[in-house]
């Protein structure tokens, strides 16, 4: 069984990026989640990243971040029509140093 990983871009509204970085500061480590990152890309910018003991254990965990999520989102900014507030990606890792 293979580590997994997923990716998700955000853009946060003009003055509540504290708020919203308190959130995902707040947020628990779900069982399995090996690393969970919040970055600064930008002024509104974010890319949360998590690393995962396994794609089940994340898939497990949806429910959790999907609710981390919904308590943000009124934070959000459209990142476009067809993307909604976010950009998630996920996958099997391939390499690790």
């Amino acid at each position: 069984m293979s580590k997994y990983t997923n990716v998700v871009r955000f853009r946060v509204k003009t003055g509540h990026q504290d708020e919203f970085e308190q959130i995902f500061k707040s947020a628990n480590k779900w069982d399995g989640m090996l690393m969970h990152v919040l970055a600064r890309t930008g002024e509104q910018s974010y890319v949360a990243y998590g690393l995962w003991e396994s794609e089940e254990d994340m898939q497990t965990a949806m429910p959790q971040m999907i609710a981390l999520l919904d308590s943000s989102r009124h934070l959000l900014e459209e990142l476009s029509p067809h993307l909604g507030v976010t950009d998630p990606v996920s996958g099997a890792v391939v390499f690790e140093v």
